[in-house]
């Protein structure tokens, strides 16, 4: 039997993982830390349960995929619903927004709201769609690193239509073409950080993701997102993946253009091939020293990294979603601070995801779990903790004038993760999230592909690679690797 390495069990890893073994491999995944998952963890403490990394779930096929690849029921194994509303949005003048899954009902709460015609939000959404439809089956699920795929007719279907994905204009030029209320161009600017980029660079193609989450929805596991790892994981040891944890790969052993080995607690071992799941700027600076990384003349901005407060409130929010957004009141300037002078803003756009919402006993009866985050630009040696001292009280300050509390009174608990943090537990380059961001026309066509020629089995997954960051892509780029190996 063949063997194959998985060089980390971040969600791609463990898509890896799980094709290859379907594929008839010998399959161990080696991990750094000491629990799966990568940038999907959890922290339980006296009595709350929180989710440390992405918190928003999309396109759960792509995880119902893994467990159909070995005729199982995904519903056996893994149990998830669709959420009554994607986010609810607020502004510090009163305004508030909540994007209901039925489109038709967000339209009239939007027009309600703001005065946007309802009409506009619905063609929109068409558009996202079609956005969707041209480019998915292009970027997403295929390399776009391999000449044969830009010969397919979905390929030359999609070439008649590339004038309507709007890649020469950036999404908040687009945005406000469609929109003439400036609140309403922000929400939809926003997703520009799904990817950690800048939706005044950016380009509108990117309002693909509006699809995701509007038209076809947004959704929550049962158990919380790590449930998501844990479920995964099991699938994958009953078919005979092994999971090495506390286990570092030291590094990658070439030989002329072939893997032919990796360095493990300071032996080698032998691979037919290998899977690569670690932030590529780590991978080459740390197991590959001795060869250049992809890189294309047009350089790219690292995406965005996060501050995130995990708070135990002893205290219960009925106003407040799952997913909630309290929108700072100048947007651009805020870009300019991450993208620019590298800092964080005074007037921050926060995040509140809070799982309890969905999952009851994730928090103690009374009381709330609350994920509190802000964009933060990368790790390039700030004063960090000057800068996280002085956010945090920004933070209070947005969350006491929009929900008319002192919130700081209902913090029992605090944990906290920042860009130095998170690029110590995961190894992404700087902490920054998804590796390089989409501030370019041609972000996705510089990525780093998930594959080489220099490199004949050797493949890449994860956010740092095509097609992206977040669950759904990182599951793609898994998807993308296992379609290029033939099975054993």
């Amino acid at each position: 039997m063949k063997k194959a390495a998985i060089i980390g069990s971040g969600i791609a890893g463990i898509g890896s993982a799980l094709r290859l073994a379907a594929k008839g491999y010998d399959v161990t995944v080696y991990e750094q830390a000491k629990i799966p998952g990568g940038k999907i963890s959890q922290i339980r403490d006296k009595g709350f349960r929180f989710d440390t990394g992405p918190s928003l779930f999309t396109l759960p096929q792509m995880v119902d995929e893994l467990f159909e690849l070995f005729g199982e029921k995904p519903e056996d194994h893994f149990k998830y619903q669709k959420l009554d509303a994607s986010c609810k949005y607020f502004w510090d003048d009163g305004t508030i927004v909540n994007a209901w899954q039925n489109t038709e009902k967000f339209a009239s709460e939007v027009e309600q709201a703001t005065g946007v015609p309802g009409e506009r939000i619905s063609g929109f959404l068409k558009k996202s769609r079609i956005l969707y439809d041209i480019t998915s089956g292009i970027f997403m699920f295929n390399s776009l690193h391999k000449l044969k795929n830009f010969t397919t007719p979905n390929f030359r279907k999609s070439l008649l239509k590339v004038h309507k994905i709007d890649a020469f204009t950036s999404m908040h030029k687009k945005n406000m073409s469609w929109f003439s209320h400036p609140k309403i161009v922000q929400l939809f600017d926003r997703y520009a950080t799904y990817n950690g980029s800048d939706p005044y660079q950016t380009p509108a193609t990117l309002n693909i993701i509006a699809h995701l989450e509007h038209n076809i929805g947004a959704f929550f596991p049962e158990k919380g997102m790590y449930s998501i790892v844990e479920s995964l994981v099991k699938l994958a040891e009953s078919k005979g993946v092994h999971f090495k944890y506390k286990t570092p790969v030291q590094e990658i052993i070439v030989e002329g253009k072939k893997i032919s080995a990796l360095k493990i607690d300071n032996a080698i071992k032998q691979f037919d091939l290998v899977i690569s799941n670690v932030d590529v700027d780590t991978l080459y600076r740390k197991l590959l020293p001795d060869h250049k990384p992809f890189s294309p003349k047009l350089k790219t901005q690292r995406s965005t990294s996060a501050l995130i407060f995990y708070w135990g409130i002893n205290k219960s929010f009925p106003e407040l979603e799952v997913h909630n957004i309290l929108f700072s009141e100048d947007y651009r300037q805020e870009f300019m601070h991450l993208f620019e002078s590298k800092t964080i803003s005074q007037d921050p756009t926060v995040y509140l995801f809070i799982s309890s919402k969905a999952v009851k006993g994730d928090a103690p009866k009374g009381s709330e779990n609350w994920y509190v985050m802000i964009n933060v630009p990368e790790n390039v040696g700030q004063d960090w903790d000057s800068m996280i001292a002085d956010a945090r009280r920004q933070i209070i300050k947005r969350i006491n004038r929009v929900l008319k509390v002192d919130i700081e009174q209902h913090i029992l608990l605090e944990h906290m993760a920042d860009p130095r943090s998170i690029e110590a537990r995961t190894g992404s380059w700087g902490g920054s999230l998804y590796g390089p961001s989409s501030n370019s026309r041609f972000a996705a066509f510089l990525r780093h592909p998930n594959f080489k020629k220099k490199f004949r089995n050797l493949y890449f997954t994860g956010g740092s690679v095509h097609p992206g960051g977040g669950i759904p892509l990182c599951l793609a780029s898994a998807k993308i690797v296992g379609n290029e190996i033939p099975e054993v």
